[in-house]
């Protein structure tokens, strides 16, 4: 693997500003199988806090700003392998497709569920949003065999908050997010000790995916996202007290 890869990075950058990680559960980690990883997201180090503690890359769909800034795009898929999504016409298009491309050739897929919302508003560590369902949806319509979603706790036990860079300059890379038409800064969240639990992972079976072609769509869809929201929130919990 070249010096770098994602994972080397994620490594790399971790150890420059002396995080230390702490990782739990990690039996849980399914061998051999197409993973859709599902985090809660308040820093721009939580991709690679769950590649290091996965040990593995993780392809992550971003949002589309991150594809059209400068530097930042560098930044986000070079050295993160990340997949920006297009503008908010063809968006959900884009994620579902380009995400069963990764995982039907085993790669693992990254989503955070809560959105952009967390990373422009500063939150508590133990706050936790509530989940866009676009990762269920995709992983019920995946043709993928062998297919899981892991959720995933990142618990900050030790942070430095600072400010990044105004928000209003944001919109200029897409002025379709009304989160970006305000005034302030884009919050910078670093972890100094950061635990990463590890969930129980939530198998797709054939009768999932009849189930979500069927009349009851909406309640898998459902079943699917509060599942994985329940689960991050215990460990959440867990981890921060």
């Amino acid at each position: 693997m070249s010096l770098n890869s994602p994972l080397d990075f994620s490594h790399a950058f971790l150890a420059a500003l002396s995080t230390r990680m702490f990782r739990y559960y990690e039996d849980r980690i399914p061998q051999d199988a197409s993973l859709l990883v599902v985090s809660n997201h308040r820093s721009f180090m939580d991709a690679l806090v769950l590649m290091s503690a996965l040990s593995n890359p993780i392809r992550f769909a971003c949002h589309h700003y991150m594809g059209q800034v400068p530097v930042m795009r560098e930044f986000v898929t070079g050295q993160l392998g990340c997949f920006p999504l297009e503008e908010t016409q063809n968006r959900q298009q884009s994620f579902f497709v380009q995400s069963q491309v990764l995982l039907r050739s085993k790669q693992m897929v990254g989503v955070f569920p809560e959105g952009t919302k967390p990373m422009v508003k500063f939150t508590q560590p133990n706050h936790l949003g509530e989940f866009q369902r676009g990762f269920a949806h995709l992983a019920l319509r995946a043709d993928v065999q062998d297919l899981a979603i892991l959720p995933i706790a990142i618990a900050s036990l030790e942070e430095v908050n600072t400010n990044g860079f105004p928000l209003r300059l944001l919109s200029l890379f897409d002025p379709s997010e009304p989160l970006f038409n305000q005034p302030g800064w884009h919050p910078l969240v670093l972890y100094r000790r950061v635990a990463v639990l590890i969930g129980r992972p939530y198998w797709i079976t054939p009768q999932h995916q009849k189930t979500y072609h069927g009349k009851q769509a909406k309640t898998v869809v459902t079943e699917l996202t509060e599942h994985c929201h329940s689960e991050i929130a215990h460990l959440l919990h867990q981890g921060c007290y």
